[in-house]
């Protein structure tokens, strides 16, 4: 597969991945209905499933590897914890304080793995 049709898969997916968790987000501390219905529960995995190996492809391509190479490293960790603070944002956070804090921060550790994948940077705040 070619770098372009990858690079536009990612994007695309990651996009796709943000909407979904920002709109679950909304939904969820709303109470709304429609976090319970099945695609909501079903989609978003595909997505994210389709973004990681996407991510999986690219790595191979350019030949730049987490762990090797920093900002790839950065954008791992960056991912973990965006997992993390988007589970205690959707599932786990004792209440409704916990769980909006935890999503506005996983909102900001997805701004920051953008920023990095954009500037292949791990200090994408500094020239």
């Amino acid at each position: 597969m070619s770098f372009m049709l990858l690079k536009h898969i990612h994007t695309s997916c990651a996009a796709i991945s943000f909407v979904l968790f920002f709109l679950r987000g909304i939904w969820s501390f709303n109470g709304s209905p429609i976090m319970r219905q099945h695609w909501v529960k079903i989609v978003p995995h595909i997505v994210d499933t389709l973004l990681l190996a996407s991510a999986l492809g690219l790595v191979i391509t350019i030949q730049q590897y987490p762990f090797i190479d920093a900002w790839l490293t950065a954008k791992f960790f960056g991912l973990v914890m965006y997992i993390l603070l988007g589970s205690i944002a959707l599932k786990h956070g004792r209440n409704k304080a916990i769980r909006i804090s935890a999503w506005l921060a996983a909102l900001a550790v997805f701004a920051y793995i953008v920023l990095v994948a954009v500037k292949h940077n791990p200090l994408p705040f500094i020239h």
